[in-house]
């Protein structure tokens, strides 16, 4: 495993954004070069230490599930090594962590499916038998299986901020009703397979978000990340019951984790400062993205 990487610092290309994970930077016109750092977010608060090996990781089981995924909805990728469009002392920065996409219209929706009652999903059900507006049966407990998958769209926010989950009706209002059933249709569909792929692996794939773009003839494209530990509820079939907090192989370790920290002697307030993340949560928190893809795919 290469040295860990908080922040990429090209020279060659023009930096267009910088996410919670991902350093992109403009690549003519048309493309953009996508660099996976090992930063790791909670509470939408980016941690001062990153996790060596978690961009690495983010792009290899990336990569993977667009090739599962590829004859349902068109993806980003264009098939180019990233290594090519970067100068020769920048290909360290990019090797294994990075794709070289198609510049797209992406879309102001967070695509959320789930299949299982968790996180916020849990929360709203308890107060109102229902999620994003999506109505469910009476009797479920904290990780059950619901009946069929839902769909449960959110709002994209602002850096630092949280998303909003918003009703199916209210991306009706953003996007027009043809491409919100469009958006709507393609996610579920994606979900199911995925869901099929990883359970027979052994791990259950309790939510997750996808996001799209349209190219410039007006095509839905899968886009971003798709289905990480970061965007992703993983839990491990084997450890899974109703009515529980599933161990998972996503970020919840280190949410657990931080919700007892405390800086200055107080508990986290979820502002930045983070508190400092001690060596054997770092090697905790990589551990959990090693065993995800190593189930996925084999070993890395």
């Amino acid at each position: 495993m290469t040295a860990a990487l908080h922040t990429s610092t090209l020279h060659s290309l023009p930096l267009l954004a910088r996410g919670k994970v991902r350093d992109n930077y403009a690549v003519g016109a048309d493309r953009i070069l996508m660099v996976a750092s090992d930063r790791i977010s909670a509470f939408d608060v980016i941690m001062d230490q990153p996790i060596p090996g978690k961009g690495q990781l983010l792009t290899q089981m990336a990569l993977w599930w667009f090739g599962q995924l590829q004859d349902i909805v068109p993806n980003h990728l264009t098939g180019e090594s990233p290594e090519s469009v970067v100068a020769p002392d920048e290909v360290a920065q990019v090797a294994g962590r990075s794709m070289l996409v198609r510049r797209l219209k992406p879309l102001p929706i967070e695509a959320v499916v789930r299949g299982y009652l968790a996180g916020s999903g849990w929360k709203e059900y308890q107060q109102g038998q229902s999620v994003c507006g999506v109505q469910l049966p009476p009797g479920l407990k904290n990780a059950s299986k619901l009946p069929a998958p839902i769909y449960t769209p959110a709002a994209k926010a602002a850096l630092g901020e949280h998303d909003e989950n918003i009703t199916y009706e209210r991306t009706v209002a953003m996007v027009g009703p043809e491409l919100a059933v469009r958006i709507r249709d393609v996610s579920l569909r994606l979900y199911r397979r995925a869901a099929d792929i990883a359970l027979a692996k052994g791990i259950i794939i309790a939510d997750t978000k996808f996001e799209f773009g349209l190219d410039a003839a007006g095509e839905l494209v899968l886009m971003d990340e798709v289905l990480t530990p970061d965007s992703s509820r993983y839990w491990p079939l084997d450890g899974w019951a109703e009515g529980t907090n599933p161990p998972s192989f996503d970020k919840q370790y280190l949410r657990d984790w931080l919700e007892q920290a405390q800086v200055g002697g107080q508990p986290w307030n979820k502002q930045v400062p983070p508190p400092h993340l001690p060596d054997e949560v770092i090697e905790a928190t990589a551990a959990r993205y090693r065993e995800a893809l190593r189930r996925l795919v084999g070993e890395a």
